[in-house]
């Protein structure tokens, strides 16, 4: 198969395991039946003419009848002889036609079998003994870094391309710096790989005692190799983060945030959409949603013009939301709706949260310095600054709307929302609750006046219920803001 798809000049299957899987899962049946799969039957599962009594019988019998069978399997009379076969079959493994990782040892017996039973998961009569992986020496040319749709900066391995497990690995993970130090690996060492349950291809160790002197230590970047950003490692965490908010690695993550319910709330922005939009280069960054026409919308979809016309209202009207949709639509990292509302009302406008200083953020209410230095690093990078001046250009709204009360029917009276509501979103009954006065809380306490219950409500039900505070349904609470 892989002579023809190089002729074709096709991507080549690693393995025979991936070219099956790869065969399978075609959406046309002719490409499926034009690849010579093949199958090996393990096990009779019903058969009503005859009565086995084993299970090497019933192999037997299939093979008899034309059936492949694998032709790797013995009859062993105990375990000593179970234990020959193994490692009869560990040392062939290399010459076998197809790859394994192990081999499965069973009580024959099918009667036998029935009285030893079965636990929730997996049958008593049967266990896997898996074969150590194959190891090989290679070398570790370089180490470069991807950055993923979140930002995560991960190190890749580039190794001298040698064939484990029957594939080629010229490349993999080496997951963080941390797991670099720990295998104290360096540019230029050989190195010992195997694959993880023959599968995941992984560095085992440096080969120290063949080291030259011309190895070279690797240290992740401080800046995201892709835009540029500061990158950054927050304590307690594994991996080091690029916080540019217009960075391409995680532009596509940026925008469904930005667009999310929660946040600008574009309807029609959805992640198919998004993709399409980047794809046909109509959007390199946040800011571009604001200059979409029209026309370019519109050929996203068969008939498109209406669903194109309502994508660029909504886009509008995401222009007149709030200061703290906005703040929470940025992505800042630990940073979500309830401190976006803090921030807004604490700073007033988006110039005062771009100049603000370090100390000014930690004195927000509830707020550590882990989340008040993320914020701080947020606003300084240039990229921000780019984006928030095209917002401001694109008139998108940068101030706190004061909100005047609808009325004081909830003065004085703390609510908690938990649970699925089927009507509003947690925000939007929390906007509700305030413009009338009250005060929405995430935690129950004696203090608590309402607890508002939605579908799969958790241990705050639960609390509220011991405490004797008042429960209201979805249907209650609208019914109280008539």
């Amino acid at each position: 198969m892989n002579e023809e798809r190089q002729e074709n000049e096709e991507t080549l299957f690693a393995n025979a395991r991936n070219a099956a899987a790869g065969s399978l899962r075609q959406l046309d049946s002719k490409i499926t039946a034009s690849r010579p799969l093949d199958i090996y039957i393990f096990n009779v599962q019903k058969c009503e003419s005859i009565d086995f009594k084993s299970h090497y019988e019933s192999l037997r019998y299939l093979e008899k009848i034309g059936f492949n069978v694998n032709p790797v399997k013995v009859l062993c009379n105990n375990v000593d002889e179970a234990i020959v076969q193994i490692n009869k079959i560990g040392d062939d493994r290399d010459s076998l036609t197809f790859g394994i990782d192990g081999a499965v040892i069973k009580v024959d017996d099918l009667e036998l079998r029935e009285l030893v039973g079965t636990t929730y998961k997996v049958p008593k009569w049967a266990i896997a003994y898996k074969y150590p992986p194959e190891k090989k020496e290679t070398i570790l040319k370089d180490i470069v870094c991807n950055v993923g749709r979140t930002g995560a900066i991960t190190p890749m391995a580039i190794l001298e391309p040698v064939k484990v497990a029957g594939s080629t690995i010229s490349k993999t993970t080496l997951h963080n710096e941390d797991f670099i130090k720990e295998k104290d690996l360096r540019i230029g060492d050989t190195v010992v790989i195997q694959k993880a349950g023959d599968v995941i291809p992984e560095i085992v160790e440096a080969i120290k005692d063949k080291r030259t002197g011309n190895e070279k230590e690797f240290s992740m970047p401080s800046v995201c190799p892709v835009c540029g950003a500061l990158a950054i490692r927050e304590e307690g965490e594994s991996a080091r983060r690029c916080i540019g908010i217009e960075c391409p690695a995680k532009l596509y993550r940026s925008i469904l945030h930005f667009a999310s319910r929660e946040a600008m709330d574009i309807k029609g922005l959805g992640d198919a959409i998004i993709e399409e939009l980047l794809n046909r280069k109509l959007i390199n960054n946040i800011a571009d949603l604001y200059d979409l026409k029209l026309e370019d919308v519109k050929t996203l979809k068969k008939d498109g013009t209406k669903f194109a016309q309502n994508l660029i209202d909504s886009i509008n009207q995401s222009k007149q939301n709030d200061l703290d949709r906005l703040i929470n639509a940025l992505g800042i990292r630990h940073i979500g709706t309830k401190t976006a509302k803090q921030l807004a009302k604490k700073f007033k406008t988006m110039d005062n949260l771009e100049n603000a200083s370090l100390e000014s953020f930690i004195n927000v209410a509830d707020m550590g310095e882990i989340m008040a230095k993320s914020i701080f690093e947020f606003f300084s990078q240039p990229q921000t600054k780019d984006l928030l001046q095209r917002l401001k250009q694109a008139n998108v709204n940068m101030s706190l709307k004061e909100n005047e009360l609808i009325d004081d029917r909830f003065s004085n009276k703390t609510f908690v929302i938990t649970g699925k509501l089927d009507k509003y979103s947690r925000d939007e009954v929390e906007e509700i609750i305030e413009k009338h006065g009250g005060k929405a809380s995430s935690s129950v306490s004696k203090k608590t006046d309402y607890v508002l219950v939605g579908e799969d409500a958790g241990s705050k039900l639960t609390k509220a219920e011991g405490l004797g505070i008042k429960i209201i349904s979805e249907e209650e609470f609208e019914e109280m803001i008539k």
